[in-house]
């Protein structure tokens, strides 16, 4: 199973489109939150209506610059994985909607608390799959998937004590679009997939193993 995943799009539909135009083989999508800059759910669905004219299933959570209330209308696609685990052959994927609080204030932001409810949430629903692939919007705290330019580690506690516990298999984040890379926590590896507007994503692919590779 290839796998190919965008974070943090802000709008930049076209250069998703563009990017799924020439990828010729993929098996999944999956959307790690930030589809618009302060948007409604409604240009969110009708970024999500394009990408779904590829045929593949396209799995999603909202990030902190979406409206929380995205949620809902990933639900009523049935696209959403937020708290939730779908299982697609021997693949399940769970997520995390929002991020931590920041100072900016905003849109979608919540608790660790709340953070580590909904991961704890989608995991029974996934965790008899023979791979397991996690998709918080918000990074793990202090790893390289996290770090701001400063080099202050702002991502999510609860995220990395639910991976430190739970070990899936591959992490997809992001975010904090100056840390995209690849990192491990224990046997999960993880990567923050950065600026999907910059033209960056990742591709997963499922075999004999899990191998993680950034592209664009």
């Amino acid at each position: 199973m290839r796998i190919l995943a965008f974070t943090d799009i802000h709008g930049a539909y076209l250069t998703v489109e563009d990017i799924l135009s020439k990828e010729t083989s993929f098996d999944a999508i999956i959307i790690g939150g930030d589809i618009t800059t302060h948007g409604t759910p409604r240009e969110a669905e009708e970024a999500l209506r394009r990408f779904s004219r590829f045929n593949k299933p396209l799995l999603v959570v909202a990030g902190n610059m979406d409206p929380p209330a995205l949620d809902s209308t990933l639900g009523n696609l049935g696209m959403g994985i937020n708290a939730r685990g779908i299982v697609m052959g021997n693949v399940g994927y769970f997520g995390v909607s929002g991020s931590p609080f920041t100072p900016m204030h905003t849109p979608y932001e919540i608790s660790e608390e709340e953070i580590k409810k909904r991961a704890e949430a989608g995991w029974p629903e996934v965790q008899a799959a023979r791979w397991k692939i996690f998709v918080p919007h918000a990074p793990p705290h202090k790893t390289k998937l996290d770090k701001v330019f400063l080099g202050k580690h702002v991502g999510s506690t609860a995220v990395r004590e639910f991976i430190e516990q739970h070990q899936p298999d591959v992490v997809i984040c992001g975010h904090i679009h100056e840390a995209r890379g690849v990192d491990t926590l224990g046997k999960t590896t993880m990567v923050n997939c950065g600026a999907a507007g910059k033209g960056y994503y990742a591709i997963i692919e499922i075999g004999n193993t899990a191998a993680v590779q950034l592209a664009g």
